[in-house]
């Protein structure tokens, strides 16, 4: 069954004596175990709605006006599958094969949407599939691979009229898995090995989309630094990127309706149309792969860590201390690519990770691609996501989550001491001399690794302390777990 995520023409049951079930519920799906989930449709108005699934069961009148709602759980992690069964009058409603697990959504652009088709490891990963425990939810959306030119009148139609997301949930096997986002598969495939849990992948990645569209509007408009991005006509509005608004130009035209058009970079419009059907439901956590599009200019870079707190918050009142993990930027050089500030949003990142609970970042630097924006290797990502996972929220204790992290540089006696998290067996990768650090942000500075410390020798105590500090870096610094250290700016201390 394919259904668009975010809506469904639903009849009233008196049309047809039939059950409905809202459009989230499909066969094959999982559900999110250890909390009480909710189920909601239409039956015949005063019919007793029977719903049985998983060892459970419950039942409820629907009202007056058809609806009807029922809640169960919480529900234990199953692999076995089963089927949710509802009875109403004489009606039936099976939902087909589901099992029970953790639900992790998968967002961003094109590099979460990057599929395992063009995945450095695909013909490793078809040939020992992780079946069974994992499935996905992997739509298509209106205006996929269209680019620099005007949607056709078929899709406008659909857009205009709140079509956005259509697909329906899939068993993860050799058909499907080309298609899927690289790094969700290989997240979903370290974690079922290791945690021994379904994992069910909603995919809702968007090729090119700012990070605004995947904040709901209203946070934007209840934030006095951010309503300006959502008032007026998107594609006119200076304070979000340019390159979307350009792209939405190119697919739109020069639209000059009040809000501006439909389209998945406008403001809330990704979370509208795919998130808020989902809200009424727990999920597990967040998995976030996006920055492209705003790191090309500096004021979108500089406001892009509290952009990032406030979609985060938003997420947390649907979902309460819902967790999220972040992939921060990787490397590209910049003579071909608008990547020259690339490492202040790599430390505008790093910064998120720091202040904001219950977050995690994969540092993808090191597996970075000089001239592509779209690095091939995947796994490593995925992998390094799912090590955040593991550790904070499967509380696998020998789980490394993440390479060094700085925590202080201070100066004395003729050189810098620079202190880090993570930082058991700090190693230099791929040789022995120690690459990265800079004392003006250009110009190579002489480090080496003491311990759990970096020491880097100075006449004189400068300002900052840089690493990483180039758009395409071949800094080198690891941890035991062979976990690459994170690019940063760092006053240093007296």
């Amino acid at each position: 069954m394919v259904r668009s995520i975010a809506w469904l023409i639903i009849l009233p049951a008196t049309a047809f004596g039939q059950i409905k079930i809202s459009p989230q519920w499909m066969d094959h799906m999982v559900v999110q175990r250890g909390k009480p989930v909710s189920i909601s449709g239409k039956a015949p108005p005063g019919a007793t709605v029977q719903l049985t699934f998983s060892g459970k069961s419950a039942a409820v009148r629907a009202g007056k006006d058809s609806s009807w709602q029922i809640r169960i759980g919480p529900l234990e992690a199953n692999a076995r599958p089963a089927d949710m069964r509802i009875t109403a009058a004489k009606d039936t409603l099976v939902l087909k094969d589901l099992l029970v697990g953790d639900v992790w959504l998968c967002l961003g652009q094109s590099n979460m949407e990057f599929p395992m088709r063009n995945e450095a490891h695909y013909a490793e990963a078809r040939r020992n599939i992780t079946h069974g425990p994992v499935r996905w939810y992997n739509p298509t959306y209106v205006g996929k691979g269209i680019y620099n030119q005007l949607f056709p009148d078929s899709l406008l139609q659909r857009i205009d009229n709140g079509e956005f997301y259509t697909g329906a949930w899939q068993r993860c096997d050799s058909a499907s898995l080309a298609d899927m986002s690289a790094v969700a598969y290989f997240f979903a495939e370290k974690v079922t090995a290791s945690a021994g849990v379904p994992v069910g992948l909603v995919h809702l990645a968007i090729g090119g989309a700012p990070l605004e569209t995947f904040v709901p509007e209203e946070a934007l408009l209840a934030d006095s630094a951010f309503a300006r991005k959502a008032r007026g006509n998107w594609l006119r509005n200076p304070s979000l990127p340019d390159w979307s608004r350009e792209r939405g130009r190119q697919n739109r035209g020069d639209d000059t309706s009040a809000g501006g058009p439909a389209h998945g970079y406008k403001p809330g419009f990704a979370f509208d149309k795919g998130l808020r059907g989902l809200t009424g439901n727990p999920v597990a956590g967040v998995l976030f792969y996006q920055g492209e599009t705003n790191a090309q200019e500096t004021a979108r870079v500089a406001e892009y860590g509290r952009l990032f707190d406030v979609m985060v918050q938003a997420y947390r009142a649907f979902w309460p201390g819902v967790p999220c993990y972040f992939v921060q930027l990787s490397s590209i050089d910049s003579s071909g690519y608008r990547s020259q500030l690339w490492p202040q949003f790599r430390d505008e990142q790093r910064r998120i990770l720091q202040r904001t609970p219950n977050t995690g970042m994969a540092v993808s630097s090191d597996v970075g691609a000089r001239n592509d924006v779209h690095p091939t290797d995947k796994r490593t990502v995925g992998y390094r996501l799912a090590a955040w996972a593991l550790h904070d929220f499967y509380k696998l204790g020998n789980v490394v989550p993440s390479g060094p992290l700085v925590e202080k540089a201070v100066y004395r006696q003729g050189k810098i001491i620079l202190h880090f998290k993570w930082a058991e067996g700090l190693a230099v990768a791929g040789g022995t001399l120690l690459k990265g650090f800079s004392l003006d942000g250009m110009h190579p500075a002489r480090a080496s690794v003491h311990g759990n410390t970096v020491e880097i020798p100075s006449t004189g105590k400068p300002a900052f302390v840089y690493y990483g500090w180039q758009p395409f870096t071949d800094a080198n610094l690891v941890n035991a777990a062979g976990l690459p250290a994170s690019t940063f700016r760092l006053r240093i201390e007296p």
